[in-house]
């Protein structure tokens, strides 16, 4: 598996801990809104960072896209 496989499928499985830690905290009722917020605030910075390094492996061909196979 390349490195960047291995790289991209670390973020995603990030990404979805911080979600569901961000539900945690709305759903356990102690009004941390602030854990909340910092959560989601995690998950939009890892989205970013996913984004930026899909956008530069295809730039520098380290990517390919395929697009649907029929």
């Amino acid at each position: 598996m390349d490195a960047i496989r291995i790289i991209v499928v670390c973020l995603l499985v990030a990404i979805i801990l911080s979600l569901a830690n961000a539900l945690y905290h709305l759903s356990s009722g102690r009004g941390d809104s602030g854990k909340m917020l910092r959560a989601l605030t995690v998950r939009v910075a890892l989205s970013l960072v996913l984004f930026a390094l899909l956008m530069i492996a295809w730039r520098v061909g380290l990517i390919t896209p395929r697009g649907l196979q029929h």
